[in-house]
């Protein structure tokens, strides 16, 4: 009787471990169909704290063009392969000669592209820095993890173990949504983050929205200027 009864336990908890893992296979599975689309374009707001917007579109082979804006300036960056390229008031410029820049803003872009990853990868991602996922009306919701929500409040680059100075996290939490098509292709997501970051010393309450919708999936024309890709 007792031995029926763990029986029944077990099975019970493994069917609702898989209930729980099943939404973040489906996202991962929809996050590969959008990898393995032809071309698609995407446009991604960040609102609270940091506020960004992006324009881009990629190809399967990994060409990407995109604008970023932040406040007033707007960067023409282009990327394949690991290797980026950025157009300045001087012409085109790889990543790592823009990092020797000493203005701040020109080395922050440059690490943002050594650092950038699709809208595929970064979909598939989100989804593991997920506890778990249920279904909200069209799409499917979740808490971050504690982990996974400090992740992304320093934009996946904590550094702690090797840079003293890197910003210390409290209090993070943060939640996930995500919008499959009906043949099964990520189609948009979201995520928020809250915390607190402590930097030098000074405290800066954290509250981050972050919206990737993704569109014109198999009809995108990605087209670079030729000295930029000289520069890949």
């Amino acid at each position: 009787m007792f031995k029926s009864f763990l029986t029944a336990v077990t099975i019970l908890t493994a069917s609702t471990a898989a209930l729980y893992a099943a939404p973040k296979e489906d996202i991962a599975a929809a996050a590969k169909k959008l990898a393995d689309a032809d071309n698609y374009s995407w446009k991604s707001t960040t609102e609270g704290g940091f506020s960004s917007t992006t324009q881009g579109q990629t190809q399967k082979d990994g060409l990407t063009h995109l604008f970023s804006t932040f406040g007033d300036n707007t960067v023409e960056i282009v990327l394949k392969g690991g290797k980026g390229a950025m157009k300045t008031d001087d012409g085109w410029k790889t990543a790592a000669e823009v990092a020797t820049d000493q203005q701040g803003p020109q080395r922050f872009i440059a690490r943002m592209i050594q650092n950038f990853k699709s809208p595929a990868t970064q979909g598939k991602e989100l989804a593991e820095k997920t506890a778990e996922l249920k279904k909200d009306d069209d799409a499917w919701a979740g808490d971050l993890t504690e982990e996974g929500a400090k992740s992304l409040m320093t934009f996946g680059r904590r550094g702690a173990a090797t840079n003293a100075n890197a910003p210390t996290i409290a209090k993070a939490r943060g939640s996930a949504k995500f919008w499959v098509s009906a043949d099964g292709v990520l189609t948009k997501f979201q995520y928020n983050v809250k915390g607190t970051m402590t930097i030098n010393g000074e405290d800066r309450d954290v509250d981050r929205t972050t919206t990737i919708a993704i569109t014109d999936i198999g009809t995108t024309k990605v087209e670079v200027p030729a000295e930029a890709k000289s520069k890949l």
